[in-house]
């Protein structure tokens, strides 16, 4: 969701019409006033008022009772609730420099807090906090933060404290291409990077210009700026600079995102939803909660509503303005422009990049002997197993099965079969299997027995090209002598029986406009040009059907994006969902699991390696960390 800034109001709270400080101030004294307080009132008051109209109540408060109103609202309140309740109250600058005050005070800093701040604000957004800083508490910030920083990550933070990015109408065309080529010749084009480079540009130029360098940037690299910093640079630094490019791209994309991190999984980064909830209120939160919906399909809304409580979350909801899921609220220039994000992405080249290679010094005769000798006797030497087989590449694994039946006079398979059991076994036969082979087997696997992995089938049948799909159909009938077909025809029904037929015939147009005529195909409606695909989905669409169409959509975004979801999926909660982690790790780590593991971090903040780790054991753990290629 790529929105453009506009000189339209895009928050949910602005002036109240019929302001009065001084009775506004009254009303609050009233509310704290004898044995309790009327939190409701206070609430209902604080936000909907301005941050302007706040300071006016305070002052008000001041001179017409002799107290400080942050004080009795400290006094009066507790716990999250009175944290939001002050922050409202606070100036939002001088508010800034509390968070970044508390980011670097004591042992630790908190790196996450200081790269939200400093690669989000406008330049005048910048000097207000400096400037507050140093009033609330005598100190310089730029100092403060070169003490508690190093490296490039202090560099650049450096930099942005500045506050002298150049302003949006400063575009220097004959410059863009230009940058382009330094940021490519600073890190792709050659060995090691030039951070510096980085730095100069990201740090300075105006977010037109480098949207214009980012577009160039993809033709002469052919893949993402966002790719390159993650392959090129590492740490706080990597997610700083990452930052910057998010918040260029887009605030209320990068804001949604910090958001959805903030409330997902056990427990709440409190000073996260409230940091963003009352900052950006006044400034673009219809267009955060867009793009929330877009990304998460929930609303924002929702998901306050279920992660928090009481009086706390009655004041957030306050902020978020409304239900988008509830109220069917829809911003058509948000999504028209999301679609287009959307159709280019389709188009774009991205550098995808496996975990497993050729093995450099490959022998299949010593491997296949090695094999043997690690399956004969008494006991089995899984460790010699593992080593061989997931540091092969599947066309290796070929050569070794082949060789090891010319040599030896017996199927490999049948032997792996005999002297592995369990996970171990289903991830060892995965990856000698061929990837048509082994996806026929899935497909079998969820279509048989009692119940129906509809998830399977979905996941199977979108993420593949033409040729995958018509390789595991021929692959299909020479195992279990029936059409991939026929066997969906009977496993399946109505609309979503179509859908998969139509995938399965491996003909569909590699297009981005496929997606359209795959809708009108379902009988809805499309206008592409004004229309949001995924809320048409959501409206129009429901059971397996939905999540199909889900699916298509969500793949051609980003299907790196769309696995690492699958793995979270698989591994989040209570028990594990082995079949479908070997059936991804086995089918995407030649072709892409390494943007996966990426993909994995940015979104759930953990990276793959972790959650494999903590949610699978022994050998079979093994294997899967090698398939996984390292830590993020």
């Amino acid at each position: 969701c790529a929105l453009l800034d506009t000189p339209e109001f895009r928050g949910t709270i602005a002036d109240h019409p019929d302001f009065d400080a001084g009775s506004d101030a009254e009303a609050l004294y009233d509310a704290m006033k004898g044995f309790g307080s009327d939190k409701e009132a206070i609430l209902d008051l604080i936000t909907s008022r301005s941050n302007a109209e706040r300071q006016e109540i305070r002052a008000a408060y001041k001179s017409q009772f002799g107290k400080d109103l942050i004080d009795d609202l400290k006094y009066e309140l507790t716990g999250k609730f009175e944290r939001l309740i002050v922050v409202l109250m606070r100036p939002p600058a001088y508010h800034d420099a509390k968070e970044i005050k508390d980011a670097i005070k004591g042992a630790g800093t908190d790196e996450k807090c200081l790269i939200e701040i400093l690669a989000s604000r406008t330049n005048e957004q910048i000097h207000n906090l400096v400037a507050a800083y140093k009033d609330a508490y005598g100190r310089d910030l730029e100092e403060d933060v070169i003490g508690d920083t190093s490296g490039h990550f202090k560099k650049m933070l450096v930099v942005l404290l500045q506050g002298t990015r150049e302003e949006d109408d400063v575009v220097s065309e004959d410059l863009v291409e230009q940058d382009a080529q330094d940021l490519y010749d600073a890190g792709e084009a050659q060995w090691g990077t030039d951070e510096a480079k980085f730095i100069m540009l990201l740090g300075n130029r105006s977010v037109i210009h480098l949207q214009l360098v980012f577009d160039e940037y993809q033709k002469i690299a052919e893949k993402s700026i966002e790719d390159s910093i993650k392959s090129e640079l590492s740490g706080d630094f990597e997610r700083l600079m990452l930052a910057v490019v998010q918040c260029i791209r887009s605030k209320p994309m990068f804001f949604a995102k910090r958001l959805y991190k903030s409330m997902k999984g056990l427990g709440t980064a409190d000073n996260t939803l409230i940091r963003i909830m009352v900052s950006r209120s006044e400034i673009d939160m219809l267009d955060i909660r867009e793009c929330f919906r877009l990304r998460y399909e929930k609303s924002l809304y929702n998901m306050i509503q279920d992660d928090t409580s009481g009086d706390y979350k009655r004041t957030l909801l306050k902020l978020c303005g409304g239900d988008d899921d509830m109220a069917g609220e829809f911003f058509p220039e948000a999504a028209q422009i999301a679609y287009k994000m959307w159709e280019i992405s389709a188009m774009t080249k991205v550098q995808l990049r496996g975990t497993v290679r050729p093995y450099q010094n490959f022998d299949p005769a010593s491997d296949a002997q090695a094999l043997r000798k690690a399956m004969k006797g008494f006991g089995t030497d899984e460790d010699t197993i593992i080593d061989i087989v997931a540091h092969r590449s599947n066309a290796q694994r070929q050569e070794i099965r082949q060789t090891f039946k010319s040599l030896l006079g017996r199927d490999l398979m049948a032997d792996l079969k005999s002297e592995l059991s369990k996970n171990l076994q289903r991830l060892i036969l995965g990856l000698m299997m061929t990837p048509a082979e082994f996806e026929a087997k899935m497909m079998k696997k969820a279509m048989e027995g009692a119940g129906t992995d509809e998830h399977a089938l979905i996941e199977i049948l979108v993420t593949r090209s033409n040729q995958e799909i018509q390789e595991m159909c021929s692959a299909y009938q020479n195992a279990y002598k029936k059409s991939l077909e026929d066997a969906i025809a009977s496993d399946t029904s109505g609309h979503f029986k179509r859908i998969l037929i139509s995938l399965a015939q491996g003909a569909r147009e590699e297009d981005p406009a496929d997606m359209a005529r795959a809708l009108e195909d379902a009988q809805v409606n499309v206008m592409p040009d004004n229309k949001d695909i995924e809320q048409i989905i959501k409206k129009e669409m429901s059971g397996d059907v939905k999540n199909a169409m889900f699916a298509i959509v969500r793949s051609v975004k980003n299907q790196p994006s769309y696995f690492a979801d699958r793995l979270y999926k698989a591994m989040k909660g209570l028990g594990t969902d082995d079949r479908a982690l070997i059936r991804i790790m086995v089918s995407r780590s030649e072709i892409d699991l390494f943007n996966i593991r990426k993909e994995f971090k940015e979104t759930h903040d953990a990276s793959l390696h972790e959650f494999i780790q903590g949610d699978t054991s022994g050998d079979y753990r093994k294997t899967l960390l090698i398939l996984c290629g390292g830590e993020d």
